[in-house]
């Protein structure tokens, strides 16, 4: 049980720290533009409209579900048809197939933009 409270601690510890330290930094950087006589407009300024995180989101996991659903069935049609070892074939066409769904996703998400 010890090992277990330790690897869950450092977990969050390093969570943690990533955190403090992009928050940290960003106040900082913040600090000296202030101080350097820039305009606080500069932080809020500018932003592009782009399409909501939900829409990116759902792109995302549709193309990475069908891809994994396309790599079950390569992967069933390839065991049968070429008589190859399933231990092999279905990770191996899931992850591609998988891969190449998130890529999809990410093209799709682009054009959204």
């Amino acid at each position: 049980m010890g090992p277990s409270i330790l690897i869950v601690a450092i977990i969050f510890a390093t969570i943690f720290g990533i955190f403090y330290l992009f928050i940290s930094s960003r106040h900082k950087e913040r600090l000296s533009l202030i101080e350097k006589g820039a305009d606080a407009s500069i932080f809020y300024g500018n932003r592009k409209r782009t399409s909501p995180i939900w829409k990116i989101f759902v792109v995302n996991l549709a193309t990475l579900l069908m891809g994994i659903g396309l790599g079950v069935l390569l992967a069933g049609i390839l065991s049968t048809a070429l008589n190859m070892k399933e231990e092999v074939v279905f990770p191996g066409m899931i992850f591609l197939t998988a891969g190449l769904g998130l890529f999809a996703g990410f093209q799709i998400a682009r054009k959204l933009d």
